[in-house]
């Protein structure tokens, strides 16, 4: 890839090219959509920078952190709600300032695609007192990062680098230049800057102040923002993606102010531009964080009257929200069954959710991955989920608030996958040892992030570059916590998960579930693919093996039939046939019973 050619590269992929050419060393991130490109693509850069998957967000921004500390440029890079779990180092980072320049990457999600919320983290900007910087296409995404490592080291400051979905995952032409070979200082111990202790970051306040208001003055002539001067009659203040939505449906004789860096905002620069149009826009995804500070400077604009203040935006949304006009679109596929999201088929989270599905005195707290689907119809065998590692504290909680308001007859388990425990479940586990919780802690193991497109993970023995690494024991970790009785179990033996939970149900002291079956899309490890078939003569139509939520298995004239295109043979539709109709080809003897 040679300075000067052109390449057809997703926002995330550009990001990746951006920090590389900027000389950074040391990157380290938590995949989370849609997020996780950015280190897959830093992966092949492996011999010029070091890159990996850290156990959750907040270790990955102090790991990069301290590379800073060290005096080498270094990146992190998290989802949206990534940044919540990583605000407390992100925010001392502000008050003591950077070694190397240090840039975090937050990935939004607008229309939630793939998260819990929508939130909208500009705001983080402001509150952690840190400059932004937003790029609208992946060119940008590239320039902007090399820009971002510059801004870092000119303010001793961090710097916060928000994208959308819409960015991360569309592609747009990028040219690519040369790596930048940065000087290395050597380390000096600098306790007073980064030893944060009350006394220095008293005296870090009113520096921080200081480099706001130099941040303040650099934003009015950042090379990140722009005029396009056209006609005067309409003017449009935007950023991020919402600028290409803008572009598109407003008239060709608008004029743009174009943002890049977008916090402290360039208010004289805003000014100057309203001053030259008769009516005067503002244009955003979600919150109006640029209309409202545009306000609170005196400068009329209309923004969210119009635009809508969720979901994400699109030329046709804007076009039609500003000027009343509706697109005539080509309805494609109207046709079509929807489908809802659903367990895999040979998933191996399928037997569990089955089994806890048929106790009626089962609550279960869940938590973030693949096994939220566990939640669908007709499992329906989850009742709360709120955030990564929330299933274990959540289920806490309520088995505390079923004590004391006395309802006994409540068996409260906690699920989380491999990936979470290691990222935020470990607490939560401790936490309900620690304060005698009658909760049954279970760690689906599929031996991989499943979510977010098999990354690897403390458990698996793989780092992100696909090295062998030392694999953390679930089992022993948590037996090391105290956990006296850890039950390993197959999840697709439906017997012996049931056996686990009922002896977990019995357990006298304090016990824990692993239920442990690799995810069959895991490409290095080779799996027992079949095929199951239904004898339609045997079967009675009691749509029982339906309960398992399989897409391969359906009605066909009131009796079961399955796709051979989606079947893999895992066998928990026929052990759950109550009349032997479902065998394994070739396998008479697997059939169940």
């Amino acid at each position: 890839m040679e300075s000067g050619q052109k390449h057809l590269l997703t926002g995330n992929e550009a990001i990746a090219r951006g920090a590389y050419e900027a000389g950074a060393v040391v990157c380290s991130a938590y995949p989370g959509t849609p997020s996780t490109e950015i280190f897959e693509t830093l992966a092949q850069y492996k011999d010029s920078l070091y890159a990996e998957w850290a156990p959750n967000e907040k270790v990955a921004v102090e790991v990069a952190y301290g590379a800073s500390m060290a005096n080498v440029r270094s990146l992190s890079a998290m989802k949206h709600v990534g940044v919540n779990v990583a605000a407390d180092p992100i925010f001392t980072a502000a008050y003591n300032g950077v070694g190397a320049g240090f840039v975090i990457v937050s990935a939004d999600d607008p229309d939630m695609h793939s998260s819990q919320n929508e939130q909208d983290n500009r705001r983080y900007a402001p509150f952690a007192k840190i400059p932004l910087v937003e790029p609208s296409d992946s060119q940008e995404c590239k320039d902007f990062m090399k820009e971002a490592y510059e801004i870092s080291e000119r303010f001793d400051l961090p710097v916060l680098f928000r994208v959308t979905t819409r960015i991360c995952h569309s592609k747009s032409l990028v040219e690519f230049g040369e790596r930048e070979e940065r000087p290395i200082a050597p380390y000096a111990r600098n306790i007073p800057k980064f030893v944060c202790t009350p006394a220095n970051a008293k005296r870090h306040r009113p520096m921080l102040e200081a480099k706001l208001e130099h941040l303040a003055e650099y934003a009015e002539t950042s090379p990140l923002n722009r005029m396009e001067l056209k006609g005067k009659k309409i003017g449009v203040v935007t950023s991020s993606i919402a600028y290409q939505y803008a572009k598109e449906a407003f008239p060709e004789d608008t004029s743009f102010l174009k943002l890049g860096f977008t916090w402290p905002l360039p208010i004289r620069l805003i000014r100057s531009f309203a001053e030259q149009v008769e009516t005067l826009y503002v244009v955003e995804e979600l919150d109006p964080f640029l209309e409202d500070q545009i306000k609170a400077a005196g400068i009329f604009c209309i923004g969210k009257a119009l635009i809508p203040n969720m979901y994400e935006l699109n030329p046709e949304v804007v076009r039609e929200a500003v000027f009343g006009e509706k697109t005539n679109v080509v309805s494609v596929g109207s046709g079509t069954v929807p489908r809802p999201p659903a367990l895999c088929p040979g998933c191996p989270h399928r037997g569990f959710f089955y089994v806890l599905s048929k106790r009626k005195d089962a609550v279960i707290a869940g938590d973030i991955g693949c096994y939220t689907l566990g939640c669908a119809a007709p499992l329906s065998a989850m009742d709360t989920v709120v955030c990564m590692g929330g299933g274990f504290s959540v289920a806490m909680g309520m088995a505390k608030a079923f004590e004391r308001s006395g309802q006994t007859g409540k068996k409260v388990f906690g699920v989380v996958g491999d990936s979470t425990f290691f990222h935020s479940g470990m607490t939560g586990a401790v936490e309900i040892l620690y304060n005698a919780g009658s909760v049954i802690p279970c760690v689906l193991d599929n031996s991989i992030t499943g979510m977010t497109g098999h990354q690897d993970n403390p458990g698996t023995g793989y780092t992100l570059s696909g090295e062998i690494a030392a694999r953390v024991s679930i089992e022993e970790v948590l037996k090391s916590f105290g956990y006296q009785n850890v039950i390993v179990v197959d999840p697709q033996d439906i017997k012996a998960m049931q056996k686990a939970v009922d002896d977990a149900v019995a357990s006298t002291v304090p016990v824990a579930i692993v239920a442990r079956r690799p995810c069959l899309l895991i490409k290095r490890m080779k799996h027992d693919i079949g095929k199951c078939v239904v004898n339609q003569d045997t079967c009675r139509g009691c749509k029982l093996c339906l309960k398992v939520a399989c897409p391969a298995l359906h009605l066909n004239n009131g009796k079961a039939e399955i796709d051979r295109n989606l079947c893999v043979g895992c066998r928990v539709c026929a052990q759950v046939c109550s009349f032997g109709a479902i065998t394994r080809e070739g396998a008479d003897n697997q059939k169940g019973e």
